[in-house]
């Protein structure tokens, strides 16, 4: 049996993971917890892709979305805004799961609504980059 692939794809801004605001986001980069990650999911091939770009977002889920068993989105402020990423979800054959780092509902309130959650199979918010590990358990169980 072939090992499970999930793409862990991150939005705007998060790639800044280690220096953009540490009190919320952590001091960590998601390229050092990307290796952590790789090696608490052995038998997982994670594939990891980052763009501040929305149009390339949709580009990476619809070339894996026919082909790989998840996606784990952090689709960052467009979560709040694209209906097109909600779109390209609802097209796609894998499973993909809303993360945040943060609880997004303990902020600003127009972070309350996400345009992606109703698309999704799953919400994880709240437990740091550790959100990303929920994720990928609930993907590949």
């Amino acid at each position: 049996m072939s090992n499970k692939k999930v793409l862990i794809l991150n939005g705007p801004n998060l790639n800044l993971l280690g220096v953009r605001e540490p009190d919320i986001y952590g001091t960590s980069s998601f390229d050092d917890y990307l290796s952590q990650l790789r090696g608490m999911f052995p038998d997982v091939e994670l594939t990891y892709f980052q763009s501040n770009v929305e149009g390339e977002l949709i580009n990476k889920m619809q070339e894996v979305g026919f082909s790989y068993d998840g996606i784990v989105l952090n689709a960052g402020g467009y979560t709040h805004t694209s209906v097109a990423l909600h779109d390209c979800i609802l097209s796609l054959k894998c499973p993909v799961v809303e993360v945040h780092i943060s609880n997004v509902h303990q902020r600003e309130g127009y972070r309350h609504h996400s345009f992606i959650s109703s698309a999704c199979k799953g919400i994880i918010c709240g437990f740091g980059l550790d959100s990303y590990r929920l994720a990928v358990m609930a993907l590949t169980k």
